[in-house]
């Protein structure tokens, strides 16, 4: 009980409330504007919660199959890969390209010139980075997870000094993806990633022991998104057409001709002389062609057949090859020289380039965190050519210009 002419002091937290109720007002917004915004409402988590990277589901990393919450498991993609031929196709040419480049490893600009005695041993290293296969073959396993899945794994094996001993390329499909209170992967010592092995969490990774490398991330998913996920529906477009057109062979979808037989003629009639017309001919190719009596009032009326190729098909060829920039060329009707050219040159600059940054991206981490040789960096031969007529015009406009 307060006594008369006494003013007590107002608490601390009601200086709080004030503040905080200050702190989230917008100036110039009153409560009676006409049809006015009006204040948002106040945060209602705490201040750690401020910058989520997405609105994750609570124990998101409990849920450890990988994929799961996904509508096409890494299984599913892999067999879109693997059942239709022309997406396969694709795949391998576009691995064939890459594969094919020459590569090298160099001394980066303004580092110091002792520093390059180290490139014959990243160069020796790196032609066999897994101890088993070369390059080329260790590079084509990466591609493989990275276009189906978009989940190219390297584990950095180290030996028992802590020097690296191998990159060993891993199933990426068994990686399951940790994440910490603000949704990205914790920082080490804390794990990062879960390995999955029949159906149990069978290892942790740090960020520092585990190379995860999908290309298409995204801020709201967890894993990327890969070519053949991009043309999913495509790809079971295609499919299904080629199982109707292999049931065409297989079995008909129509028959070749109707012959109608003389009106008079009783149903069991008509079902003897079809046993005995398919008797004569099955199996007999030799008396398929030789001349055939037919009764009186006989006609025959021959049926269009469906095609089995049109411009649809043609359309999702199109469509799959884009999504991995490889030229539709093999698969559609042919066009003249120079439009072949100029979708080979926009092939290359679409598919290859953007590729090869993401393999060099990748090495130069191997480089630089693992081989402990940041001087260094994976190049692609070539990169630094010069076109001559290129080159030339560029010279004619300086010289123009003074």
């Amino acid at each position: 009980m307060s006594l008369p002419g006494v003013q007590r002091p107002l608490p601390a937290s009601l200086f709080a409330r004030l503040s905080g109720a200050a702190r989230y007002a917008i100036s110039g917004v009153a409560p009676n504007d006409w049809f006015g915004p009006q204040q948002p409402l106040p945060p209602q988590a705490p201040a750690e919660a401020k910058g989520r990277q997405f609105d994750y589901a609570f124990g998101a990393n409990l849920n450890y199959t990988p994929r799961s919450n996904a509508a096409i498991s890494f299984a599913d993609l892999r067999a879109l890969a693997d059942a239709l031929p022309l997406l396969r196709a694709v795949i391998e040419t576009r691995k064939d390209q890459v594969a094919a480049l020459n590569w090298s490893v160099r001394l980066r600009r303004g580092a110091p010139q002792g520093d390059a005695k180290a490139v014959p041993g990243a160069l020796a290293f790196l032609s066999r980075p897994d101890r088993i296969h070369g390059f080329e073959a260790w590079l084509r396993m990466l591609l493989e997870d990275l276009l189906v899945i978009d989940a190219a794994t390297i584990y950095p094996r180290l030996a028992r000094d802590g020097a690296l001993h191998s990159l060993d390329v891993i199933d990426g499909a068994t990686i399951f993806p940790l994440i910490g209170a603000d949704g990205r992967a914790p920082d080490a010592p804390d794990p990062a990633y879960q390995q999955i092995l029949h159906g149990v969490p069978a290892a942790d990774f740090t960020r520092d022991e585990l190379l995860y490398l999908p290309r298409n991330t995204r801020a709201h998913r967890l894993y990327g998104m890969s070519p053949v996920e991009q043309i999913a529906l495509t790809v079971n477009i295609a499919l299904r057409r080629d199982a109707a057109t292999l049931e065409y062979y297989n079995s008909g979808s129509m028959p070749d001709a109707f012959a109608t037989l003389p009106k008079e003629w009783t149903m069991d009639q008509i079902r003897q002389f079809q046993d005995y017309f398919e008797s004569i001919l099955s199996g007999n190719l030799a008396r398929r062609r030789m001349l055939k009596f037919m009764p009186a009032e006989f006609t025959l009326h021959p049926t269009r057949q469906p095609p089995l190729k049109d411009q649809y098909d043609e359309w999702l060829a199109r469509v799959i090859c884009y999504a991995f920039s490889v030229p539709p060329s093999p698969f559609i009707t042919q066009v003249n020289r120079a439009s072949g050219q100029t979708m080979q040159q926009q092939a290359t600059q679409e598919g290859l380039i953007p590729l090869r940054n993401w393999i060099k991206g990748a090495l130069d981490r191997v480089l630089a965190d693992y081989l402990r040789a940041p001087s260094l960096e994976f190049t692609w031969v070539g990169d630094d050519a010069v076109n001559p007529l290129e080159q030339a015009k560029t010279l004619e406009i300086l010289v123009a210009a003074g």
